[in-house]
């Protein structure tokens, strides 16, 4: 169940909870099935070492979605993502831990509105950032 937190109760430096997840080879079948992004190299192991990889590589977008079910947990059902932007530095491989971390980087309220950004990664099982971004959170008073 996800947690619940309020802007007066965030401060700036703050980690959000880590989230691992383990993709499989079926699961990136299963997000290609669901998404329509069916390129080989997230698939076709052979395909993929063609092309220079060294075998399958685990979708950005996917994890670009772990990242945002950790910053969901963390703020709970009656925030909101506002906005969100993730730069892939390297691949990650499916049968190996993609961690999720985030740590808030500022807030701010506007319109009524509280806002909290946080820069947020997944890492491989060596500690090295492979997806980076940012996201903008509205979250309650």
């Amino acid at each position: 169940m996800a947690s619940h937190i309020c802007y007066k109760n965030v401060l700036i430096g703050d980690e959000l909870p880590s989230l691992v997840k383990h993709p499989t080879p079926r699961q990136l079948v299963q997000w290609a099935g669901a998404t329509g992004e069916f390129c080989e190299m997230h698939y076709n192991d052979a395909y993929a070492k063609e092309k220079g990889f060294p075998g399958i590589i685990v979708h950005g977008m996917l994890t670009a979605s772990f990242l945002c079910q950790m910053v969901i947990d963390w703020m709970g059902e009656e925030g909101s993502i506002k906005n969100l932007s993730i730069s892939n530095r390297s691949m990650l491989f499916p049968d190996n831990d993609v961690i999720c971390r985030g740590l808030v980087e500022d807030k701010y309220e506007t319109d009524d509105e509280c806002f909290v950004k946080c820069n947020v990664w997944a890492e491989n099982p060596q500690g090295e950032k492979a997806v980076v971004g940012s996201v903008i959170v509205v979250v309650p008073a």
